[in-house]
């Protein structure tokens, strides 16, 4: 063979192994789908006969029995899943949204959005998320118990008025408005320089916390601007926004201060590191505290895409974020976000 026929010939095995790959993808979604139907309609089916008939919990482990042995090799009549399934129909029967959306993730990871979020916005948000970025049932449920949703809901960034409208939804998804760093081992009174190495050399730890999507690049990461030398905290990569993310930490509260100095971070950033096929670049201040309403106005004249967020070193959800969530049709109008193509 020549070199061009070996070529062509590596094409054509390419090509049919992508084909290939594809097509059991397919399969492997039309089999989901079609799990996720029948436990739909044994679901219903359940309801439907205990209503018709006033039948108690006994009959649902008597039919468990009765399933488990004239199908003897399949998995998922158990007494407890046979439950989920009449549940799994009584919590969705009703959504005309989210109906058909729960056939597009496992059986596993709906169980988990069914039984961990406490409402309809919450579910949907999860398995939208679940179904963007392929997440496992172990990252759902670490991003669940991390409250991400609530976090969400509440980030702050002036991305509407700095990023075009192609690249401006999924900025929104890759900052979020708190991040745990339970991860990091702190002395009582630790400086931004110990977090900084804590945050490196738990790495792995640190981008999971960030979103999954976000590689490193450097820490103190050094840029010059004219004959100044500036160095960024933490400066990492988002592989689907294709962008460089500034990091600047900060152990007490945002200061407006801190938006011009990112500002200047990033504008050096595009001019003398962006590759050319790379969008501009992003930044995110990571404070310890913040006064939302003095972020909003620090924000809105900055044309620099900034978004800025607060950490913690545990990972529960304090009380008073709680009651900052947004009312429920701001909600609906935040996840609209995922109808957009």
């Amino acid at each position: 063979m020549s070199n061009l026929e070996i070529q062509n010939y590596e094409t054509l095995v390419n090509d049919i192994k992508g084909i290939i790959h594809k097509k059991q993808y397919d399969v492997i979604k039309k089999i989901n789908s079609e799990t996720i139907t029948l436990y739909w309609e044994i679901g219903k089916e359940i309801h439907d006969k205990q209503k018709e008939q006033g039948w108690g919990k006994a009959v649902v482990q008597m039919l468990s029995k009765e399933l488990q042995k004239e199908f003897p090799g399949a998995k998922g009549y158990s007494t407890g899943n046979l439950w989920r399934m009449r549940n799994f129909y009584l919590n969705y029967c009703d959504s005309e949204k989210l109906a058909p959306l729960v056939r597009e993730i496992s059986w596993s990871n709906n169980i988990v959005i069914m039984e961990k979020c406490k409402d309809n916005l919450e579910r949907e948000f999860y398995i939208q998320m679940t179904k963007r970025y392929g997440w496992t049932k172990r990252i759902l449920t670490n991003f669940i118990e991390a409250k991400t949703y609530e976090k969400y809901l509440l980030n702050q960034n002036n991305f509407d008025l700095t990023l075009p409208q192609e690249r401006r939804n999924q900025a929104k998804l890759a900052i979020k408005d708190e991040y745990t760093f339970d991860f990091a081992e702190l002395s009582p009174e630790y400086t931004e320089h110990e977090l900084e190495v804590q945050l490196v050399n738990n790495v792995r730890a640190f981008l999971i916390e960030m979103g999954g999507d976000f590689t490193f690049v450097g820490n103190q990461y050094h840029i010059k601007a004219g004959s100044k030398d500036l160095y960024i905290d933490l400066l990492l990569f988002h592989r689907r926004l294709r962008s460089l993310v500034a990091i600047e930490l900060k152990i007490g509260e945002f200061e407006a201060e801190y938006a011009g100095k990112m500002q200047l971070y990033l504008e050096v950033l595009d001019e003398k590191v962006k590759l050319p096929e790379e969008n501009s670049s992003i930044g995110i201040i990571i404070c310890k505290s913040k006064d939302k309403t003095f972020v909003e106005y620090a924000l809105r004249r900055t044309n620099a895409p900034i978004g800025v967020a607060t950490y913690q070193l545990r990972s529960t959800l304090p009380e008073d974020m709680k009651n900052m969530l947004p009312e429920p049709s701001e909600i609906i109008e935040k996840l609209k976000i995922f109808e957009e193509k």
